[in-house]
């Protein structure tokens, strides 16, 4: 054979090896979708599509913008992050200052191009890699963050799975109870708000949950528990509308999805963009917003994989960043990584970024091929998933473990939670990543230097060993250290393992050793350099 059929030869066995590979590939990426990512990105589907619904209509933006945001962060950015288990969409936590600055604008479309600025900044902020801020956050902060986001979730749909059809479940209804003097009447009169039809699903599904969770059930698993829950949810309405019972639902009590809800689109209207400074201002907040949220939850949802696989979040910034700009575009509200999805991804069994595809390739057919299905879907049934992956965030077991690791670790984890719950999620985390890095400082005060002493020819001897690095934090007690040396004593400074001495501990060292022979106390000094404190004063 010659040298060109050889090299022929063997580029035709390559390549029947790659195709092979790649066919292997692909088969194998089609079993995990079809076993793991179809009936997670189904299950983060039915989580998904009321907060979806709900967010939009906290943020005073039209009611499409949320279900558009969804699609946006399940389509487009799971298509371009590295993240396998995160999943996008609009957050609770933007919702605010997008409801703020929709009413400052006045018009929805003049608000638009602000995302769009959003989004560039995060594209930016990507590219120059500044997403490795996320590395930053202590352990136990970011597990405050899990637990509080748990608990707020909890919360926040106990009124809908009780079908409270009062505003306030926690001021004008829950709380009263307690609050009266009237105690049977307060009673009475809740009892009043409450629908029985909307408890009952709840329990159900609670228990299908609880149940579906146990080794037992394993069997059964081939249904995602949420399907089975909203199945059942639907099914048991439905029995309670034709006995024609008072246990049936309202219509405010099951998901609400308006035909034809894309006809409604708004785009951004760009002619304020470059003489109105408030669109720049805005979309610097939300970006900046947007990007914290973004890595924090990245950085959760991180926890949460048992296989240990890490995003690139500088990607990922990117990724968002596009997404937000596609958001502006098209009139959607602003998209981060949510907490809450990612958390039902993982519950779910997800394994790759398919799932967050599946998810939001979900909302977009159910949205336009089956509104009037989705709009029998009990809140009572979505309530009870919602709940069980807020538990699932806050178990007492992980509190457990934080207090065995000890005050360091437990006091951060609890601020970070408390003021949560009491202010938003972005101070809680602040305040939580303030004392982490208060017990860093103080525990620096204490290993960067050891003081040993001993007793030679009836002499103290006394020796202060330096360690790795030095610096100012460590000023306080290195000054109490050397003034509780004695007179007539021999004081050794060694500093020959030190990598870095502040200049501040070189200037301390040197005034004690220039006003030593005062006390009468010998210095030595060792890979100590002297510096001139004359001139300071």
């Amino acid at each position: 054979m010659d040298s060109f059929h050889e090299n022929t030869f063997l580029l035709t066995i390559a390549l029947l090896h790659d195709d092979r590979t790649v066919r292997r590939k692909i088969r194998y990426y089609r079993l995990l979708w079809l076993k793991h990512d179809l009936p997670a990105g189904l299950s983060v589907f039915l989580v998904a599509l009321p907060l979806c619904l709900g967010i939009a209509l906290a943020s005073g933006a039209p009611l499409y913008s949320g279900l558009l945001s969804g699609i946006i962060g399940g389509i487009v950015v799971s298509l371009i992050s590295g993240s396998q288990l995160a999943v996008s969409g609009p957050a609770a936590g933007l919702s605010t200052v997008v409801a703020g600055y929709i009413l400052s604008f006045g018009d929805y479309r003049l608000f638009l191009p602000a995302i769009v600025v959003a989004g560039l900044m995060q594209v930016i902020l990507g590219v120059f890699r500044f997403g490795a801020i996320a590395n930053y956050f202590p352990s136990s902060v970011i597990k405050g963050m899990l637990a509080a986001i748990g608990i707020i979730l909890i919360s926040k749909q106990i009124p809908l799975a009780i079908g409270y059809d009062q505003p306030d479940f926690w001021t004008s209804g829950f709380v009263n109870l307690f609050g009266e003097k009237n105690f049977y009447g307060s009673i009475k009169n809740f009892n009043l708000h409450i629908t029985r039809g909307a408890i009952v699903i709840s329990i159900i599904s609670l228990l299908v949950l609880i149940l579906h969770q146990q080794p037992f059930a394993r069997k059964f698993k081939i249904v995602p528990a949420p399907l089975l829950v909203v199945l059942i949810g639907i099914v048991t309405n439905l029995l309670f509308t034709r006995a024609t019972s008072g246990f049936s639902l309202h219509t405010t009590q099951l998901v609400a999805i308006p035909k034809d809800v894309f006809s409604q689109i708004t785009f951004p209207d760009f002619t304020g963009l470059f003489h109105n400074p408030e669109i720049w201002k805005a979309g610097a907040v939300m970006g900046v917003l947007a990007t914290l949220e973004s890595l924090l939850c990245i950085e959760a949802i991180d926890k949460l994989d048992a296989h240990n696989r890490i995003t690139p979040v500088n990607r990922e910034l990117i990724a968002q960043g596009i997404g937000n700009m596609a958001c502006g575009m098209l009139g959607a509200i602003p998209v981060t990584a949510v907490v809450v999805r990612g958390a039902a991804n993982v519950d779910a069994g997800a394994r790759t970024k398919l799932s967050s595809f599946t998810h939001g390739a979900f909302l977009l057919l159910a949205v336009m091929l089956i509104p009037s299905l989705l709009s029998m879907i009990p809140y009572a049934s979505l309530a009870a998933i919602l709940m069980i992956t807020g538990f699932n965030l806050t178990k007492p077991k992980l509190y457990r473990n934080m207090w065995s690791l000890g005050w360091k670790q437990f006091v951060p984890f609890m601020l970070t939670i408390i003021v949560i719950l009491s202010t938003d999620l972005l101070i809680g985390v602040s305040i939580g990543l303030l004392i982490s890095t208060y017990y860093i400082i103080q525990n620096n005060f204490r290993v960067e230097y050891k003081i040993s002493k001993s007793v030679k020819h009836e002499t103290e001897v006394y020796l202060i060993k330096l360690n790795s690095n030095v610096t100012f934090l460590n000023k306080v007690n290195l000054k109490k250290a050397l003034d509780k040396i004695p007179e007539y004593s021999v004081l050794t400074i060694d500093g020959s393992d030190c990598h870095f001495i502040d200049y501040d501990i070189l200037e301390i060292i040197s005034e004690f050793e220039n006003k030593a022979h005062d006390r009468h106390i010998e210095v030595h000094l060792n890979g100590i350099e002297r510096v001139n404190v004359t001139a300071v004063h």
